[in-house]
């Protein structure tokens, strides 16, 4: 070997970790903005509380709380996630695992959401959005309202057999949860030959770049209308669909000081067709956040959907944030 060969390889032997991750985690890496935009420091501190400062160490929260970011980011099962923070050099980076340091093994992703739980995931989604609205990334002006369809089971052939066998007629939502494994998840249909088994989530999303402001989760047979004094926000102008022109949706709009943009329905002696379908072009770019939105649940249970929903909301405000703010944004 020569002197030039001895040398490289000698200064490629005394490289430190972050001279080498600064190599092989590229500069422009959405991981390297993420962590640029927020402090994961502060953000793990309210879950402290989920750990008890007697007995061994455990993974220090900030690194679980970006390997669950990173699970909901790549929409990876526990085991995939697992394999993600062992092999992938900006996950492992990002994550805070140094080249040789042990990473976590599948189960420590299911412990680590059960821990956190639903609250302070929805109160981490809250700060997150107030960061967001710092950079000005809500306008709070226009809020556009819908339901989306979330599916845990495509087929429940051998359930409805059980219930027939038992001597029910058909399998419905009267009897549904004595048969099915998801005990709250309901029977939901758009129409007479589109339906589902599941449960509907709900979103209010700012107009101005499309970002989730509030998100609940309900069984697929709650009616639209009936959700939104849960989502609805406290200022603006609201977009609704015919499915939310009701009385009940006019009062708790009024009740939050906000104006009224719902499609109103063919039979409403209120309706205005020119003015419903400039509000039916005014949303049409914003009606991606819904459509794009997974339509399979990875749990059961009304709390545990929730969780998943929130996880995702949160990573897809981050992914839209990413877009539009500078390459370095403060923090």
């Amino acid at each position: 070997m020569t002197q030039q060969g001895v040398e490289k390889t000698r200064k490629m032997l005394f490289q430190t970790e972050e001279e080498i991750f600064s190599k092989l985690v590229s500069s422009d890496h959405p991981f390297r903005k993420l962590n640029s935009l927020l402090n994961f420091t502060e953000l793990a501190l309210p879950f402290l509380e989920c750990y008890s400062a007697v007995g061994a160490p455990g993974i220090p929260l900030e690194k679980g709380l970006k390997t669950l970011l990173v699970q909901f980011w790549e929409d990876y099962s526990d085991r995939q996630a697992e394999k993600a923070v062992q092999e992938n050099i900006a996950v492992r980076w990002f994550c805070g695992f140094s080249l040789t340091e042990d990473t976590p093994d599948h189960s420590y992703f299911g412990k680590l959401r059960q821990r956190i739980g639903t609250k302070r995931l929805a109160d981490l989604f809250n700060t997150v959005n107030t960061l967001l609205a710092k950079h000005g990334l809500f306008g709070n002006v226009f809020t556009f309202i819908d339901a989306s369809t979330i599916i845990t089971k495509t087929a429940l052939w051998e359930e409805r057999d059980q219930a027939i066998k038992d001597g029910e007629e058909k399998m419905n939502n009267a009897n549904v949860s004595r048969y099915a494994a998801d005990t709250q998840a309901k029977f939901g249909a758009k129409s007479k030959t589109n339906f589902w088994f599941g449960y509907k989530l709900h979103e209010a999303v700012d107009m101005r770049y499309g970002l989730i402001k509030k998100l609940c989760i309900t069984p697929a047979n709650t009616p639209d209308y009936q959700v939104v004094k849960h989502i609805c926000p406290d200022q603006g102008l609201v977009y609704m669909d015919k499915g939310y022109d009701y009385q009940e949706v006019d009062l708790v709009l009024q009740a939050n000081g906000c104006s009224s943009a719902i499609i109103r329905k063919n039979n409403n002696t209120e309706k205005n067709h020119d003015l419903d379908s400039w509000h039916s072009k005014s949303r049409m770019p914003f009606e991606s956040t819904f459509s794009k939105r997974r339509k399979r649940a990875r749990y059961r249970g009304e709390v545990k959907v929730l969780f998943q929903y929130v996880a995702e909301a949160i990573c897809l405000n981050l992914k839209k944030a990413l877009k539009i703010l500078p390459t370095n944004p403060a923090v």
